[in-house]
């Protein structure tokens, strides 16, 4: 009963000035939904971007992890970093101004590249479910895990936001002990899994049922590249192998990943067989450091190059053209990589 009555309230949450339940439609822009979204911030060092968040007026901010650094299993300790982020100047005017949701990765988990055998996790999720301003009696408060879903109603169609949790459940990753620089490497042992089992058939209900015109997949770390060895979905090359699956059989439309977590951003772009579109994945990272004196990575599916420049994401979805823009916006509103993807 907990779960189907999740189902059915699943995204009806109030944050900021906007609803995504009520069914009101949300404005366009030249035609175009607009969403921003970004990652890895530093609750105690200031944030350059978020007059440029307001600047391109999206109709909702999604978190994709690591919204704070949090990493200790001390509850208070965890709530005045969510505290500290909430009362700051910036952020407290985006949220005036736009619908706010989002996920959560491993440093406001608690523990760095923690999964499943974290012992602090259902306190992590008490303090993560306030930070998101989510009501007390709401039914996320009674599951396991944050993942969720939200739909937003335009004059012209509808965007679908799939929320994944993949911290909650997640099986221990394989530490490399032999030569190389990778950190892990790939685990395809039966059972292992990024989401659990619960997770995975809300998944794909979520994929098979849904009528949006755009659906949009939160994955806290990256989906596709999957050759750096740190955290990434290619950790568990069966579980990526049944997400591909998954949304090619579901014949879900203009499905595309959003992630964070690598301190850099990037485009990565994968043909998936049967899939009449290929599917990609907009990394963008992070918002207060970045990884500034990376040279190289390897990523057979990187589309340009990536970046290092703290920076957000920006999504324009156009139903008229069935197509999607994708940015990367710096401080001062620089545009620093761009994508375009028609569906």
């Amino acid at each position: 009963m907990r779960n189907i009555l999740f189902l059915m309230m699943a995204g009806a949450i109030m944050t900021g000035c906007k609803s995504a339940s009520s069914g009101a439609a949300y404005d366009l822009q030249n035609g175009d939904f607009v969403m921003a979204f970004g990652s890895c911030n530093k609750q105690d060092e200031e944030n350059l971007l978020w007059d440029d968040v307001i600047a391109q007026n999206p109709s909702v901010w999604v978190w994709l992890g690591d919204n704070v650094y949090a990493d200790t299993n001390d509850k208070r300790e965890k709530r005045r970093a969510y505290e500290e982020q909430r009362y700051q100047e910036g952020y407290r005017e985006v949220k005036k101004k736009m619908h706010v949701t989002g996920t959560w990765d491993d440093h406001d988990y608690g523990q760095n590249d923690a999964g499943a055998n974290y012992p602090y996790k259902e306190d992590a999720q008490e303090l993560f479910l306030d930070f998101m301003d989510v009501p007390r009696n709401h039914p996320r408060r009674m599951q396991e895990g944050v993942y969720h879903v939200e739909e937003y109603a335009t004059p012209k169609g509808k965007v679908k936001l799939i929320i994944l949790d993949t911290r909650y459940f997640r099986s221990p990753l394989t530490k490399n002990f032999g030569e190389g620089k990778k950190k892990y490497l790939p685990n395809r042992a039966p059972g292992s899994t990024m989401l659990g089992e619960e997770q995975w058939k809300w998944l794909e209900t979520q994929l098979f049922k849904s009528d949006a015109d755009f659906n949009i997949i939160v994955s806290s770390v990256q989906v596709l590249s999957n050759k750096h060895g740190f955290e990434t979905w290619g950790n568990f090359p069966l579980e990526s192998e049944r997400l591909f699956k998954l949304i090619r059989d579901s014949k879900a439309k203009a499905v595309m990943f959003l992630s964070g977590d690598r301190h850099f951003s990037e485009f990565s772009r994968f043909n998936a067989e049967g899939m009449r579109y290929p599917l990609v994945d907009f990394t963008s990272s992070g918002l207060t450091h970045t990884w500034e004196d990376l040279q190289k990575e390897e990523n057979p599916f990187r589309v340009g190059n990536f970046v290092t420049k703290k920076s957000f994401g920006v999504l324009r979805l156009n139903f008229a053209e069935n197509k999607a823009t994708m940015l990367m916006i710096g401080d001062n509103g620089e545009v620093l990589h761009e994508l375009e993807q028609g569906y």
